[in-house]
């Protein structure tokens, strides 16, 4: 079952998705999200780029696959929340739309190979994807969640899957894309 707050994140999401702003997300939506995301990766660092690249078309795949009736090419908010609820955190779906592409992006932004984000990384990464530094820097402090000043590997996934899957509305995951007052 959906909770509101779940709700709410997924709707945000879909908005962020939604790169022409039209009310529908497409192929083209998808594709332009992933050229946001692999752009953080070094020109050269194939395999990250290309697990981003992935991750967000097994994502379009999963939702277009399980889209009801004949809605061809694009999916609206009401079947996109329905959509993300019933399949794509399904955790058969979840591992490969949404957490391989984590993946990917980790990889590309341990810029100095040490298996954790720092400061610095992680708000240049959600600048470059119009999240403002004072977002990322609050955000930051939340997810940081041993205080070590670094975000982990273990960290980050965890605050993606506290995003997704968590009804709790004080999990740190939930400022994964910004403050909270958003969902509100």
């Amino acid at each position: 079952m959906t909770t509101d707050l779940q709700v709410k994140k997924f709707t945000y999401v879909f908005t962020w998705f939604d790169q022409n702003a039209d009310g529908w997300l497409t192929r083209d939506d998808f594709e332009k999200i992933a050229g946001l995301f692999t752009a953080l990766a070094d020109e050269k660092d194939l395999k990250n780029r290309t697990a981003m690249q992935q991750g967000f078309m097994n994502w379009w795949g999963v939702l277009l696959g399980a889209t009801e009736g004949n809605a061809g090419e694009k999916i609206g908010l009401p079947e996109f929340i329905r959509i993300m609820a019933a399949t794509v955190i399904a955790p058969q779906n979840f591992e490969n739309a949404v957490l391989g592409l984590v993946d990917g992006l980790i990889g590309a932004l341990d810029r100095d190979g040490d298996g954790s984000l720092s400061f610095e990384e992680y708000v240049r990464m959600y600048d470059a994807l119009g999240v403002p530094p004072v977002t990322s820097t609050e955000a930051f402090k939340r997810l940081d969640r041993d205080g070590s000043g670094k975000i982990s590997y273990a960290e980050f996934r965890q605050a993606i899957v506290e995003y997704y899957l968590s009804a709790d509305p004080n999990a740190p995951g939930n400022w994964l894309l910004g403050p909270m007052a958003v969902f509100q």
